[in-house]
């Protein structure tokens, strides 16, 4: 295995805390940014809860469906999920992880992401950064529709 165990991106949203928690956290948010728009994801299911389970079905453009699974590891509402996760559609131990940590910034709030765990490339690696820094790109999408109007009327 290669010295490169992962990547991290950090990006800075004009979103709360909350509203980025949401995003992570409510299937109907989570189904709209996991993914870009050129695909979907269906049958999404998140037990935020230490040893809970997520799942979810992307159907990719050609009709392929890719079965992601993982467990959420660590719960901390609304400054740090640490998820695993993999696309082989079983819990086989094979797993990369997710560790987002949210803080707010102003009136903003930045959101660090890595994802490690040693078992891509390096190439995978970069290829899985690009990808999510898209998915990304859809979440941020939201929080200027869907999930800031919902806690403007809350």
């Amino acid at each position: 295995m290669s010295d490169v165990v992962g990547y991290t991106i950090t990006r800075v949203f004009d979103a709360t805390p909350d509203m980025v928690w949401e995003a992570w956290t409510k299937p109907e948010h989570f189904a709209v940014w996991f993914g870009t728009d050129a695909t979907q994801m269906v049958d999404v299911e998140l037990d935020v809860r230490p040893g809970g389970k997520w799942r979810g079905t992307m159907v990719v453009p050609d009709g392929r469906e890719i079965h992601w699974v993982g467990i959420y590891r660590e719960v901390v509402e609304p400054e740090r999920l640490v998820i695993d996760f993999t696309d082989s559609g079983e819990y086989d131990g094979i797993y990369d992880y997710f560790t987002v940590t949210i803080a707010p910034q102003g009136e903003r709030t930045e959101m660090t992401l890595t994802q490690s765990g040693g078992h891509l490339s390096p190439e995978e690696y970069e290829q899985a950064k690009v990808g999510t820094n898209s998915f990304l790109d859809t979440m941020e999408s939201l929080f200027g529709t869907t999930i800031k109007g919902r806690h403007e009327t809350a």
